[in-house]
């Protein structure tokens, strides 16, 4: 589980693909506290650490995952938005994120608004509705407040600490962002298919 604030940022160091499998191999701050089967959100996606050397830890993302993220699309020198599972001891400053991405979306406008960031996004149109209105999107990992959402786009308001301190400064027009819809959202259109 995870609120979907960015604690840090990573950088790929090395990929390796093996069969239907990609080992990721990542360099963040936090490596010393880390330990192994311990789950570490990246872009939004929950792996689970499997090895852990003083200058990078190792995660592995299986197919099924790969079909849904943008790991794929990775390369050595990439940022990656990271965040350790919550406690529940702490506050819960983003939303309840589970780090299961729920599908890709489309970067389809970005532009700076006075000191902020504009962006829209595309996402396919069967998952309208489990989207609303100033409601919770996990954009890359990112907690944020949809708004002006239609059936195949929506869009996000970003402040200059947000954009500076997560890999949104690097996504533009084309590019390919991992969305997890609120989780409530998923359990009341889940209940309203069982009626």
């Amino acid at each position: 589980m995870f609120t979907g604030i960015v604690e840090s940022l990573a950088t790929v160091v090395k990929i390796e693909k093996e069969l239907g499998n990609l080992h990721l191999y990542l360099n963040a701050a936090f490596i010393p506290e880390l330990k192994i089967d311990q789950s570490v959100a990246h872009n939004g996606v929950c792996l689970t650490v499997v090895d852990i050397h003083s200058d990078y830890y190792k995660v592995t993302a299986v197919s099924e995952t790969l079909s849904l993220t943008n790991l794929e699309d990775l390369i050595v020198g990439d940022i990656v938005n990271v965040e350790r599972c919550m406690q529940m001891n702490a506050r819960l400053d983003g939303h309840i994120v589970q780090g299961h991405v729920d599908a890709m979306g489309t970067c389809i406008l970005k532009e700076e608004n006075e000191g902020s960031w504009r962006f829209v996004f595309s996402y396919e149109a069967s998952r309208e509705h489990l989207i609303v209105e100033k409601g919770s999107i996990c954009i890359n990992g990112i907690s944020l407040t949809a708004f002006n959402v239609s059936n195949t786009s929506f869009e996000v308001a970003i402040i200059p600490y947000t954009y500076e301190h997560t890999n949104l400064k690097q996504v533009e027009i084309n590019s390919k962002v991992n969305l997890e819809f609120d989780i409530i959202g998923k359990y009341i259109a889940r209940l309203q298919d069982v009626k």
